[in-house]
């Protein structure tokens, strides 16, 4: 089987841009406060969250008053975020990488969408 990867350049609209940005800065919030609970859980109760467990987590600050606006973006780069996380943690328990770091708002950024996810218009 071979995976390909594509490459694309676009130009957002004002409207896009500000979605984009939007979207950037929930995934490093989902990221940071995933990142949070799962280092407060360690230390407090010496026990590992799942990724099932933190999406749980995700479903439960969506509902939240202070973090409605999460509703506003796709769910999918918030998944994958979540995702790459639990990533991290696995290959810091097999010893491969240092405990994984909080995003800063200075790195500009990534947010992953499956293809399901995305709509083009020509």
């Amino acid at each position: 089987m071979v995976e390909k990867a594509y490459k694309f350049r676009f130009y957002p609209t004002p409207e896009q841009e500000s979605l984009l940005r939007m979207t950037l800065g929930c995934v490093r919030l989902i990221y940071n406060n995933a990142l949070a609970a799962r280092t407060q859980l360690w230390y407090e109760n010496k026990e590992r969250v799942s990724y099932k467990q933190t999406s749980t987590m995700l479903t439960n600050w969506k509902k939240q008053e202070d973090l409605d606006f999460l509703k506003e973006i796709n769910s999918v780069p918030l998944q994958q975020g979540l995702r790459h996380l639990q990533t991290t943690f696995t290959n810091f328990f097999s010893g491969r990488t240092k405990y994984p770091n909080f995003k800063k708002k200075r790195n500009g950024g990534s947010a992953e969408f499956t293809l399901i996810s995305i709509q083009m218009e020509r």
